[in-house]
């Protein structure tokens, strides 16, 4: 039996999700979460085989901008777990973020159930299990070509945050932050912070 973890803030998604799984002979669903924070929490104590983790949810306090920062908390809480990354948002920067930080697998919630099926069986037996063409997207993409610090000040920046309210919000002074901002929107070839930000999250780079 494939002992199951859901980690998804869309609760009408996630128990639908819940539902479909327990109808499978060999897999058991023993945890669901809604935040980063919960889902670290509950692999601690359900030590699940399978960890199926979404991009966009909500930190719940843990450390981080988003899901792929609980991959590897997780993994420390849960040793042995296997995690598979299942979002919206197919981007070829998340896909290399969470192959990077530990996950096995990556595919988007459009895919068909059955390919589900398989990655979840596919990663609780250690193997890879990440859409063919997604992967040959983050090949060809490469690496951000923006700094840690870069992309903090950039994603701050979301929402038209004024460069006080940035600083404030990553400990730098203003001056600073418009340093990183000018180096960022340089270095995605943008015109401007708003063009930087749409290239940015495009890609998955924050």
């Amino acid at each position: 039996m494939i002992r199951v973890l859901l980690a998804d803030d869309q609760e009408m998604i996630r128990t639908a999700l819940a539902t479909t799984l327990d109808l499978e002979d060999d897999l058991e669903v023993v945890g669901q979460a809604g935040t980063c924070a919960e889902a670290v929490a509950v692999a601690a104590r359900a030590r699940p085989d399978v960890a199926l983790l979404d991009v966009q949810m909500p930190t719940g306090g843990l450390a981080g901008e988003d899901g792929l920062d609980a991959i590897a908390p997780l993994l420390a809480a849960a040793p042995g777990v296997r995690v598979l990354v299942v979002t919206t948002f197919g981007r070829p920067g998340y896909l290399r973020r969470a192959l990077e930080a530990g996950a096995l697998g990556f595919m988007v919630k459009d895919a068909p159930i059955e390919r589900l099926l398989e990655g979840i069986r596919r990663v609780s037996q250690g193997l890879r299990h990440v859409d063919p063409e997604l992967a040959a997207a983050s090949l060809s993409l490469g690496a951000s070509p923006l700094t840690e610090r870069e992309a903090q000040v950039l994603a701050a920046s979301i929402g038209g945050a004024a460069t006080a309210e940035i600083a404030a919000a990553v400990f730098l002074s203003e001056g600073t932050v418009r340093n990183y901002l000018s180096a960022a929107i340089g270095k995605l070839g943008a015109r401007n912070r708003a063009e930087a930000i749409r290239t940015a999250l495009d890609n998955g780079w924050i």
